[in-house]
């Protein structure tokens, strides 16, 4: 089996608390070019599995404490794992078994006692997906990291193209008709400006490379500036603008920069949405996480005498509303590329952008449409 730019020998795992069937395998794999690690138990091949990175496993279906089908779920729920096929050895063959294994997500199966032949020619099988999936994600990274360095590469002519078109602004001489597509085209560049940074964002968070700056916040000075941005171009497209901000009596640990680029994207895409005359909305309360279900977010538990620990905010449209069906799609950088495609322009990768944040904060995000009236909500708790 050939692997680009890797020369180790295909790895495979085979778990089986049975030690004289492990040595079987063992035995029967001996011919091929493969590193065979063999262990005991269904946990001991989850506990290792970072450290052994099998390419393919041999998992027994009948062992004590945690059965093949158990390891197979873990496995094929994992990010990290579940490309690894797995083929299930199992000594019936009756429909429910090979049902029951399919549910499981098990990529072949074998029967005992094993067949050298067979067990070499499904292993081979296996491992050639493997080498499919490997190479595409190679492929995919490569066309990705190509893509976010042009990306990374075109800031520095746009960031003189603004420098230039500030200055010309500056110039005397400049007449109002001249100012005022001057104007417009330093708009669209800092669309596009934030457009690359919202990329580069993106491409940080999914690499595991961004790191949170958490302060202390006030929302209500952050929702001033959102505000101050937006009201120009929510007057020039007769749209209003209604801002709704308590008092914040709890302070809020968040990293501002993100926090406040996430606000913005909400209230961009929401005033693409709104026809003129018509009001967005933004508005942010602090519940009592002692009125959520056992007092907790997200699954972590809070100490209800602390009192309000968390913040919602709601941004409200009288648009068209959003189809049920995009209401999960719209967050996904590449379902929103999809729906783009397929005639919905206001959707971007701003959205994308937003729930990354929220989730980077412990937070979720959701979107629902208004009931009996046009429009829709896109609510984000933190």
């Amino acid at each position: 089996m050939a692997y680009p730019f890797d020369t180790r020998n295909p790895r495979i795992l085979i778990v089986d608390d049975n030690e004289s069937a492990a040595e079987t395998l063992f035995a029967l794999l001996a011919s091929e070019p493969y590193d065979v690690t063999c262990v005991a138990s269904g946990k001991e091949a989850l506990a290792r599995m970072n450290e052994l990175t099998p390419d393919a496993i041999l998992l027994d279906v009948m062992m004590p404490e945690m059965n093949g089908f158990e390891v197979c779920r873990i496995l094929k729920q994992s990010t990290n794992w579940k490309h690894i096929p797995v083929i299930l050895l199992t000594a019936y063959s009756e429909s429910k078994d090979v049902a029951q294994g399919l549910d499981a997500g098990a990529d072949e199966f074998l029967s005992k006692p094993v067949s050298g032949v067979e067990l070499r020619a499904r292993v081979r099988s296996m491992l050639r997906i493997k080498a499919q999936y490997d190479d595409l994600e190679r492929s995919l990274q490569l066309r990705q990291s190509l893509s976010y360095m042009i990306v990374h590469d075109l800031r520095n002519p746009l960031a003189a193209v603004m420098l230039y078109l500030q200055l010309l602004k500056r110039k005397s001489g400049v007449v109002p008709e001249q100012l005022k597509y001057l104007e417009m085209a330093l708009g669209e560049s800092q669309k596009m400006s934030s457009f690359l940074d919202d990329m580069l964002m993106l491409a940080k968070m999914e690499r595991g490379n961004l790191k949170l700056a958490p302060g202390p916040v006030s929302m209500e000075r952050m929702l001033d500036q959102v505000q101050a941005k937006f009201r120009p171009l929510a007057d020039a497209q007769f749209i209003g603008l209604k801002f709704i901000v308590p008092k914040q009596l709890t302070a809020f640990q968040l990293d501002v920069a993100l926090a406040q680029r996430m606000i913005e994207n909400l209230v961009a895409n929401a005033l693409k949405s709104s026809p003129a005359h018509s009001t967005v909305c933004v508005a942010v309360d602090f519940p009592d996480c002692t009125t959520r279900p056992n007092g907790s977010l997200n699954g972590a538990v809070v100490d209800p005498a602390l009192g309000p620990r968390y913040f919602r905010l709601q941004v409200i449209d009288e648009g068209p509303g959003i189809p049920p069906e995009d209401f999960e799609r719209m967050f996904d950088q590449y379902e929103a590329v999809q729906l783009k495609e397929h005639g919905k322009p206001e959707l971007g990768l701003e959205l994308a952008f937003c729930r990354m944040v929220v989730e980077a904060h412990a937070g979720r995000i959701h979107a629902a449409n208004r009931e009996g009236s046009n429009g829709s909500i896109i609510t984000v708790e933190i």
